[in-house]
């Protein structure tokens, strides 16, 4: 009988899998994935040989980026014939820079229940043993793959106070530290490479020294990289620019007037009149 949440109802589960050592995954993703009736896989045969490894025999379903959102309807005709199902990514948590988040959304959508297991994800382990203030941080994942695009998302960035995590491939991993020193600056940095496998190892060191270490090296990233000591400069900004670098770091239009409002010292209606008669 496959597994049922607190009311009784069928259950989406979004599984961590081991991202290197197999020891690392928990006891409750094995029975989960013992029960559920089928499991959502990135890649059928990455799952097949965990699967293999812990003597588990389950019908698997290919969901990846590029046909996730196709699968909504055999998800739901699992759920609905009472059946829960489990979801995986290759490696680590489904949904954190890994597919997962269509399907777990489509549950919720039809009022299933979702349930997300605790276990390995990468970013944890890199984040604690960084050497950098983490009390508070904000994890991006993939920056865009072009150097432009790349750069300007790191503009938006600029200015925030906390550390700052980003994934990335070993063949851009050069390129994407050049573009954190042009945009970023030269601040300090921690890299772990290959998280839980045989050859981990950490990197700590400030950007400009850490980027010839960068050359020919293999594996997998994870990139922390410290946040700003700077406050911007405003002052030479006009109203609407005054208004979206404070939108930027995530507050609404109206929060976002009131911030200048205070700090050029007039009243609020005539930032808001402002802003709105010049969008």
């Amino acid at each position: 009988m496959s597994q049922k949440s607190y009311d009784g109802s069928p259950v989406v589960y979004l599984i961590p899998t081991p991202i290197g050592n197999m020891d690392d995954i928990t006891l409750r993703a094995i029975n989960t994935l013992k029960e559920v009736e089928v499991v959502f896989s990135e890649d059928t045969r990455v799952t097949g040989l965990l699967l293999k490894h812990l003597g588990i025999k389950k019908k698997l379903i290919s969901s990846h980026k590029f046909n996730e959102d196709g699968n909504r309807d055999k998800l739901l005709e699992y759920l609905s014939s009472g059946f829960s199902v489990g979801v995986v990514s290759d490696r680590g948590t489904p949904c954190i820079s890994d597919p997962g988040y269509e399907l777990a959304l489509c549950a919720i959508e039809n009022g299933y229940n979702v349930v997300g297991l605790p276990g390995p994800t990468a970013f944890v382990p890199a984040l604690i043993v960084s050497g950098l203030d983490i009390s508070k941080f904000t994890f991006i994942g993939f920056l865009n793959s072009k150097s432009s695009k790349r750069r300007k998302e790191l503009e938006e960035l600029k200015y925030h106070k906390e550390s700052l995590i980003f994934y990335e491939s070993p063949h851009r991993i050069k390129e994407m530290l050049e573009d954190v020193l042009k945009v970023l600056g030269n601040r300090r940095v921690s890299i772990s490479r290959e998280i839980t496998k045989r050859y981990e190892e950490v990197f700590r060191e400030n950007v400009i020294d850490i980027i010839p270490l960068m050359v020919d090296i293999k594996g997998e990233f994870v990139i922390i990289v410290e946040g700003s000591n700077e406050e911007e400069k405003c002052d030479n900004l006009t109203i609407l620019e005054h208004i979206e670098f404070y939108k930027k770091l995530g507050n609404n239009d109206m929060d976002a007037i009131k911030l200048v409002a205070k700090e050029r010292g007039v009243a609020k209606s005539v930032i808001y009149n402002e802003y709105h008669l010049k969008r």
